[in-house]
């Protein structure tokens, strides 16, 4: 493989350029992002590998801030010499100004004379002034071949054909459209398909980088839904006995204080799974408020917000607390469909049925998960999932979940997997009865397999 090639992103001030290195990179770290102008003050690199060779090297510049100013200095180099364009900026770098009025400016087509080529990021939300011109010419003097990226794309205040007919002006006919915030998927095999066109010998070791990050999003979703698949079979199979005449009050608590737990643990797993800091969930549209979520998944609120409603057995007595269904001598106290089911034969429901009529004659009573909590938790779970796979590393503002798996789960029978889990205790670490992780296995991969297909079922972002 070549050498990696060297590429300095550059442009205005605050127009996102950190935040196009942050999701890139998959590094919600990497420099400071932030509304106010002239974040970054100085060069920041980072190389990006492919089995451990690097293939491209990116360099964050500072924004440029009197392109309008150093043009006219520039000016004044013309006569010695009968310097070109890039003669002068040369005699620049060399000079005083460039580490006096003019040090952004220089830091930034210093970087750009090193490098191979420059990524030029534009927010098309700005309209097209005459400094924006200006600095179109300066980076043009450098002799560097430009790639224009168009941020903030999904903006619905765009500027973009504005945009395109200055650049054509200028002779920059090939672009790129990358929301750094909520990128779609295929705009960074875009955007490195490009950057291959402009620099002919980098395309081999950027496709591999593109193949090495198909292959990182595809174990990402596969990870995300055996992640997922893990966590609701655990609650599904989930079984607590009481013995008879015992309170179920604390009981009921312990299981529900372990499912909450489940959840917080799954969230921050898939958190970290896409490489974000804990912290990141307060940017996502659920109910979250100081890192946890403000909506309970036993809550009213949250079942209705879901489209989800819990059955009888929550309903028919305090005790049993909501979304924790009691069963009493084998009988739920809102299971009139699981005895409907258990009289019409139905092999699973009979199974059930049976066990709890066996708790009966043990003497207990059995605590378990309601659906409609159960299709609440799938819900939550795979929502961050989706909106994680279309977020970007620098965004800041809360992304609206999709539909798309709240769709899945709200109409539709809970997946076999889990519906299988009910007659078996044995797979949750929540129950009374000894762990079986060895015997879940099988139902986890099958039910991960259900989810996958509902996130490729998804439109992409």
């Amino acid at each position: 493989m070549s050498q990696a090639i060297r590429v300095a992103v550059v442009g205005h001030t605050n127009v996102g350029k950190t935040s196009l290195l942050r999701t890139l990179l998959r590094d919600a770290g990497f420099g400071t992002v932030s509304r106010q102008p002239s974040t970054t003050r100085h060069v920041e690199g980072a190389v990006m590998q492919v089995e451990g060779r690097p293939v491209l090297e990116l360099f964050d510049t500072p924004g440029l801030e009197e392109p309008i100013a150093l043009l006219e200095h520039l000016e004044g180099y013309r006569g010695e010499g009968r310097l070109d364009a890039a003669g002068r900026v040369e005699r620049f770098l060399a000079d005083g100004p460039a580490v006096a009025r003019f040090e952004q400016e220089a830091k930034v087509l210093r970087q750009l004379r090193q490098c191979d080529a420059g990524l030029l990021v534009i927010d098309v939300r700005d309209r097209v002034l005459a400094k924006h011109r200006d600095e179109l010419q300066l980076l043009a003097a450098c002799a560097v071949p430009l790639l224009p990226v168009f941020n903030f794309v999904r903006a619905p205040s765009s500027e973009e054909a504005a945009w395109r007919e200055v650049l054509a002006r200028a002779g920059l006919h090939a672009s790129v459209r990358f929301d750094s915030v909520a990128p779609e998927r295929e705009a960074e095999p875009r955007l490195y398909t490009a950057l291959g066109t402009v620099v002919e010998r980098a395309r081999p070791g950027l496709q591999a980088l593109l193949a090495a990050r198909e292959a990182e999003r595809l174990g990402r979703r596969r990870g995300a839904c055996a992640l997922l698949a893990d966590c609701l079979l655990e609650v599904a199979a989930a079984r607590r006995e009481v013995p008879l005449g015992e309170p179920v009050d604390a009981a009921v608590r312990e299981l529900g204080d372990a499912v909450r737990a489940l959840e917080r643990g799954a969230l921050d797993a898939l958190l970290r799974l896409y490489q974000f800091d804990p912290d990141a969930l307060d940017a996502v549209d659920l109910p979250v408020e100081n890192g946890r979520l403000e909506h309970d998944l036993f809550s009213p609120e949250a079942l209705r917000a879901a489209g989800t409603r819990v059955g009888g057995g929550a309903a028919a007595g305090a005790a049993a607390g909501l979304g924790i269904d009691l069963a009493v001598g084998g009988i739920s106290l809102g299971a009139a469909a699981l005895l409907g089911a258990a009289a019409g034969g139905g092999v699973q429901a009979a199974r059930q049925f049976g066990r709890r009529m066996a708790a009966r004659l043990r003497g207990t009573r059995e605590l378990s998960v309601e659906d409609a909590v159960l299709r609440l938790l799938g819900l939550r779970l795979l929502e961050l999932a989706q909106a994680l796979e279309s977020r970007g590393h620098a965004a800041q503002d809360p992304l609206p979940l999709p539909a798309d798996a709240r769709d899945a789960w709200r109409g539709r029978p809970l997946p076999a997997p889990l519906r299988r889990a009910r007659a078996h205790p044995e797979w949750s670490s929540l129950s009374s009865v000894r762990f079986d992780r060895e015997a879940r296995d099988e139902a986890a991969a099958e039910l991960a397999a259900v989810l996958l297909a509902q996130l490729d079922e998804a439109p992409p972002g």
